[in-house]
Parts: structure tokens; C-alpha cells; sequence
């Protein structure tokens, strides 16, 4: 199961990667958590200075910028 976490502080930008995530997480058929990561101080510890951001497994892939579907999907192979 992979864990894919959403960093941002909920802002339009953050919502759309966490739904691009989800749909791309569901169109791969994996097994995943999505969880949202609002909290500056954790979302700094990941080294994230612009949101939102993705990290997966605990690896930050994606930050500053909303992935479409099908860029994600390349991301979480």
C-alpha cells in the first residue's frame, strides 16, 4: 500500500493535486492512503517551501504545482 500525502494548507491548488491524486491512484488500481498534510511545521520538515506538494512513501515528488492525471499516474508506477 503506498501512502500518498498531499502537502498544503488547503488552498484550491492543494485540493485539485489531492484529486488528481486520487484519480490517478484509483485508474492505476493500487492499493493507497491519501492523506492531507496541513500543518506548516510538518509540511517543512519535508524540506517544502511551496505548496502544494506530493510526497509518496515519504519522498516528495511533486512541489509548487498541480500534476495532471495522467503525469501523476507516471509518478506512482
Amino acid at each position: 500500500m503506498k501512502t500518498l500525502q498531499v502537502l498544503g494548507t488547503g488552498c484550491a491548488k492543494c485540493t485539485k493535486l489531492a484529486e488528481n491524486t486520487e484519480a490517478a491512484a484509483k485508474e492505476l488500481g493500487i492499493e493507497y492512503n491519501l492523506v492531507k498534510i496541513t500543518d506548516l511545521t510538518v509540511i517543512m520538515s519535508f524540506g517544502v517551501m511551496m505548496t502544494p506538494a506530493l510526497a509518496v512513501d515519504g519522498t516528495v515528488k511533486v512541489v509548487g504545482k498541480v500534476l495532471d492525471v495522467a503525469e501523476l499516474k507516471k509518478l506512482l508506477v
